[in-house]
């Protein structure tokens, strides 16, 4: 099977599920999603998108797909000034080089199904490569591996909780 088509795999779904509780538990959902249109990546948009009950644009990018930093970039900076969040759904090395190139953090490994939260004190999106970024947190599936806080542990389904 092509890299392209692969599907998300069942630990893969188990990790989105985890990563869309703590993100629904935090009451973080972005203006619009961004999604490579790799199968796997639109898995995991609609799995994170439905945990935290997204109801807003989803674009799914062929330009997203194996890019450059220079491209991801060029398609955050032409996003609409009245989107203040968004996500980045994609594929690395290509969104640790930018979460690297973002912030004055230096992330040494951005793991599948990593959630890098960056704000910005910027007016239009145009400006985001003039300005870095205060990294807000960083989270990754294997937090969750051998304990998971109370809440997010509520958030998951009946029988699914680990802990």
């Amino acid at each position: 099977m092509r890299d392209f088509e692969r599907k998300v795999s069942k630990k893969g779904k188990k990790d989105a599920n985890t990563m869309g509780s703590y993100l629904a538990l935090r009451a973080i959902n972005p203006d619009v999603i961004l999604s490579s249109c790799a199968l796997r990546a639109q898995e995991t948009t609609d799995l994170l998108a439905s945990k935290i009950s997204f109801s807003g644009e989803i674009h799914y990018l062929q330009e997203l797909y194996l890019t450059s930093l220079e491209e991801i970039l060029d398609i955050v900076k032409i996003q609409d000034s009245d989107v203040e969040s968004m996500f980045l759904v994609g594929h690395n090395p290509q969104l640790h080089e930018l979460a690297n190139f973002l912030t004055d953090e230096y992330i040494h490994k951005f793991p599948s199904l990593g959630i890098i939260s960056i704000v910005f004190e910027i007016e239009e999106w145009s400006e985001i490569e003039s300005v870095l970024g205060t990294l807000n947190f960083f989270i990754f599936p294997k937090q969750f591996k051998y304990y998971m806080p109370r809440d997010v542990r509520s958030y998951l389904p009946l029988g699914k909780a680990q802990g």
